[in-house]
């Protein structure tokens, strides 16, 4: 688990740094806008493009820290094993369904791959988006099923 955890954190750190350089770019287009008049042509799909890689970076670390919402209205007064479990199944479920997201992800880029498609203004390869989702997708995935498997170690700060 220490490796996934790793990876999870660098996935993470890899989004933060993705977030701050576009946030940056978006400061620099509306400065450029309401002062010169100049903009970044494109600065809208790039801010999707990368908005779409950091949500799919962050998942391994959300998963890793369960900052993921859990509601437990249902299961308030259940004992601590039945919630162990359900927490389990509930690792599995995410897992499972992360791992269809991801082939799902990769079958897409594909696709985009063979069709060449492209940005509207920049031109940009789509495919390129769906290949830095798959990564991160798998991971979480992994990690999910790792947890339903092995339960949930404490994580170090």
């Amino acid at each position: 688990m220490r490796v996934l955890e790793r990876l999870a954190k660098f996935c993470a750190i890899l989004a933060g740094f993705l977030l701050t350089g576009i946030t940056l770019m978006t400061c620099a287009s509306l400065v450029g806008r309401n002062t010169t008049g100049t903009t970044l042509v494109g600065d809208f799909e790039l801010t999707g493009v990368v908005a779409g890689a950091a949500i799919a970076l962050f998942l391994p670390w959300c998963q890793v820290r369960r900052g993921n919402i859990i509601v437990d209205f249902f299961t308030a007064r259940v004992g601590a094993r039945a919630n162990a479990a359900l927490d389990r199944f509930g690792a599995l479920l995410l897992g499972l369904s992360l791992a269809l997201l991801a082939w799902r992800a990769g079958y897409g880029g594909m696709s985009a791959w063979r069709a060449q498609s492209t940005s509207m203004m920049l031109g940009f390869p789509e495919w390129i988006v769906y290949a830095a989702m798959v990564p991160p997708l798998v991971l979480t995935a992994l990690i999910g099923i790792w947890q339903a498997c092995f339960g949930f170690p404490e994580v170090e700060e």
